[in-house]
């Protein structure tokens, strides 16, 4: 078991990482009745996206000695309401000045569309990817 995940009442829950300790508190949105006073589960799969696709390139950059230190994702998610489900996800993601030649963007643009958690979710969930170099 990686996590044990505590529903607080108030459409509110606390997910603890058990191997670290770290917790997650997550909130309803208030277009579905919550208080939004942090992140929704769908809030925290946009984010899981945007952290996935940087932990990617953080690791092709590794293994070609590359410095991505100060990468940041700005990350929008679009909802649609029949079903309640994530419509798309956008994602802007600036990279540092580091120099980079066009043969490292490639290799880093490449790995930002490989991570798992963009292979896990559903083929109709869009994904917008915009790197800013």
């Amino acid at each position: 078991m990686m996590a044990k995940i505590t529903y607080l009442g108030d459409l509110r829950t606390e997910a603890e990482h058990l191997r670290s300790g770290n917790k997650i508190i997550t909130d309803a949105p208030v277009d579905n009745r919550g208080r939004g006073e942090a992140f929704s589960p769908t809030d925290l799969t946009a984010a899981s996206l945007a952290s996935c696709i940087l932990t990617i390139m953080g690791i092709a950059a590794m293994d070609k000695g590359l410095d991505m230190q100060g990468a940041e994702a700005s990350v929008t998610k679009i909802m649609t309401n029949s079903p309640r489900c994530i419509e798309s996800i956008e994602i802007e993601i600036k990279m540092p000045d580091k120099g980079y030649s066009d043969k490292e963007k490639k290799l880093l643009e490449k790995a930002a569309h490989h991570c798992p958690v963009s292979l896990s979710l559903s083929k109709d969930t869009r994904e917008l990817i915009k790197i800013i170099w």
